[in-house]
């Protein structure tokens, strides 16, 4: 990553100009003394609001339901930062430091952190709910990053607090597409283990998050990324303009700023045609058909860029790099992936509903998956035969296995396809929120509700198909009403007082098994048989025969320029005897990484792969002998059938007469996953990446694992 980071053109604070690691600790040193005027004017603010510096820390809880409020009211900011924050958390894990998310006022939304410094933390009242604005907590880097609207670290005796002076807090404030703070991102630590590189960290997790909610805010406006440097297109650093389908200038993030060298308040005067020289029929034009070469352009103030293009949101199932037709591709952009993210957001992103209208009907979104495994063409013949009869379809199938890539392709194909895909992952939001979010609620439901309200996920996918990810994960509470919607057809927000009428196809999918959880009680069995019109398995990745073409399909996707990258033979037997318990999310983690480190070398050795998934599979290979027929030759596309692959523990039903396999499955997978976590010393968040799967399904599965597993 270049060292090239923008700060708001308000800003005062440039970027560090060194790599975003969280570097050498210098115990007790102080950060730059760039801040330092804007401390001492803290200090001041903090004086006139009647704050002592020998004030106790105010532990008075909020009023309740306060926190749940601000939640609901910050949900699209929780939406983007969550992932950003898991990730920012994983590169500080075990630093004795904190990550949390704040509102625009500095209540603290949402904190992961190491749990003995959480302890410490949670001493001064540093915990979901607080409020550490300036005007409650004096002079921190929460309360004075949001008052500046910069970022910047208060270090030690810096606080204004005594209380908090064990601390060193590095926050950035988090800029909305329009230009205003929406929040603030902030790590903390003992000051004693002061990281210099820290705050970099901080304001490019903070662009980040700016820059996701860019497709969120403007699914149909062209978006330009640009930059000065062609090799820094689609990186953190590049610009991003949006405009309407007319020219009108509607967003810029910072780095677009910084190179236009115009604040946001007077970019709003401003049109694609002033901005760039040429009228936005000639940017579609000059990109009409291109594919992933960026094109230059000339700035206002004669400085030339490289560019992209997005005339329209992009569909998820660009297939220029197989050689099948684009649907609302983005215009000089790579093809979408084949693979799913490595991180699931919180609620997925409608802005693929948007694209769907302009789908061309002679290309199937299901056909697209079909790579010629009989387990995955069976499916797709069964999906193809129920399409458009309002039948509800159950996808089952372990993490990572393209769940939500089917659910689009179903809808893809439907005769609803013109109208809104709306997809719900029932696990990572939080219970708080589920219910505002799916039903919706009125103006008034409860304290800080928006003015007119908002409308649900259910009322939004009206007319076209909800997608409920791990419905097994769904409040017990909330499984009545969703029954109920799905029988009448009909919702009625909090708050309101009518039910509104919906039209909607449903497709849900699970990892776990519901029946156990009917028997146990933890789903309801109405629910159960009213979402299961069509059941359907996804294959692991270990189970399919078309692994190899799999994996130059996905290689395909990730080459920049036209490259072609190959894979060396004994590379290629090694993939097909690994057992992928992370399944097509770790593939595609994998190859990206060998991607870049392969260069212009041209094709993937040992070499390039990372010494983990080496020594993982070595060890694999010691716990489970392999026969040699798992090492098939390169240039077939059969995969072999894998023995006793380590998979995720993953509760999947199976065809009756399946049990006893399932169940070794299953032991083997918790054999792995100990494993792993006894190769890098209970770490889970190191375990999980090995994996390719999430922390919190590590968490789930840890209290199955038998403690001789652990030792």
């Amino acid at each position: 990553m270049s060292a090239a980071i923008y700060p708001h053109p308000g800003n005062r604070a440039a970027g560090s100009g060194e790599e975003p690691s969280p570097g050498r600790a210098h115990a007790g040193a102080a950060p730059p003394s760039e801040s330092a005027e804007l401390i001492h004017q803290s200090h001041r603010r903090s004086q006139a609001f009647g704050i002592a510096a020998n004030d106790e820390p105010d532990f008075s809880s909020p009023r309740k339901g306060d926190l749940n409020d601000v939640l609901a009211e910050n949900r699209f900011l929780f939406q983007h930062a969550a992932p950003v924050m898991e990730t920012l958390y994983d590169q500080i894990v075990n630093t004795h430091s904190m990550v949390l998310l704040t509102s625009a006022k500095g209540m603290v939304l949402h904190s992961l952190g190491d749990t003995d410094f959480l302890e410490k933390a949670s001493r001064v009242a540093l915990m979901p709910g607080m409020d550490w604005s300036e005007r409650t907590k004096g002079t921190n880097a929460i309360g004075t990053a949001l008052t500046e609207e910069e970022a910047l670290t208060v270090h030690g005796s810096q606080h204004y607090l005594n209380a908090n002076k064990f601390l060193t807090c590095s926050a950035s404030p988090i800029f909305d597409p329009y230009g205003q703070v929406i929040g603030a991102l902030d790590v903390t630590g003992d000051h004693r283990s002061y990281h210099q590189h820290t705050l970099a960290l901080v304001r490019m997790s903070a662009q980040m998050i700016e820059n996701h909610m860019f497709a969120d805010i403007f699914p149909q406006a062209i978006r330009i990324h640009f930059h000065t440097r062609s090799e820094f297109l689609g990186t953190l650093v590049e610009g991003i303009a949006v405009f309407s389908q007319e020219g009108r200038f509607l967003s810029a993030n910072r780095s677009a700023q910084f190179q236009f060298g115009l604040p946001f308040s007077a970019l709003k005067a401003h049109t694609f045609s002033s901005l760039f020289g040429i009228p936005v029929s000639a940017l579609i034009d000059l990109f009409s058909g291109s594919l992933a070469n960026p094109k230059q352009l000339v700035m206002h103030n004669g400085v030339s860029v490289w560019c992209r293009a997005r005339i329209k949101a992009s569909h998820p199932w660009s297939a220029s790099a197989t050689g099948a037709p684009a649907q609302d591709a983005a215009a000089g952009a790579p093809p979408a992936e084949a693979a799913p993210a490595a991180a699931a957001q919180p609620v997925q992103s409608t802005a693929p509903a948007a694209a769907a209208s302009h789908r061309k009907p002679n290309f199937s979104s299901l056909q697209y998956l079909n790579t010629g495994d009989p387990q995955v063409a069976s499916v797709i013949h069964k999906l193809r035969m129920v399409s458009g009869r309002d039948i509800p379809v159950m996808i089952l199938g372990e993490t990572g296995t393209g769940k939500d890539l089917l659910a689009q392709a179903i809808h893809g194909d439907s005769p609803r396809h013109a109208q809104p895909f709306v997809s719900v992952n029932c696990a990572s939001i939080p219970e708080t929120l589920i219910e505002s979010e799916l039903f919706g609620y009125e103006e008034g439901a409860f304290t800080g509700a928006r003015k007119k309200g908002a409308i649900g996920k259910i009322q939004q996918a009206h007319g076209g198909t909800l997608f409920l990810d791990e419905i097994g994960d769904m409040p017990k509470h909330l499984q009545a009403r969703l029954l109920r919607v799905l029988q009448e057809r009909k919702v009625s927000p909090l708050g309101a007082g009518k039910e509104v009428d919906v039209d909607v196809a449903v497709v849900c999918a699970t990892h776990k098994n519901l029946k156990e959880m009917i028997a146990r009680g933890d789903f309801r069995e109405d629910l159960y048989y009213r979402l299961n019109g069509l059941v359907v398995r996804l294959p692991a990745l270990r189970e399919r025969t078309d692994f190899e073409l799999v994996v130059r399909k996905i290689l395909g996707t990730l080459c920049e320029n036209g490259r072609e990258i190959g894979i060396a033979p004994d590379v290629m037997a090694l993939f097909q005897r690994y057992p992928w318990p992370g399944n097509f999310r770790q593939l595609h983690n994998l190859l990206r990484t060998a991607v870049v480190m392969v260069g212009c070398d041209g094709v993937i050795t040992r070499d390039h792969l990372p010494d983990d998934f080496v020594e993982e599979l070595a060890q694999i290979d010691s716990v489970t002998p392999v026969p040699s027929t798992m090492a098939a030759p390169a240039g077939t596309t059969a995969a072999p059938q894998p023995v006793a692959p380590a998979a995720p523990a993953m509760a999947v039903p199976e065809p009756t007469g399946a049990a006893p396999e399932l169940h070794s499955l299953q032991d083997v997978a918790l054999q792995a996953m100990a494993q792993m976590l006894r190769l890098h010393k209970g770490n889970v968040s190191a375990a999980a990446k090995a994996l390719g799967v999430s922390r919190n399904t590590i968490y789930r599965k840890k209290d199955l694992l038998p403690p001789d597993l652990l030792q």
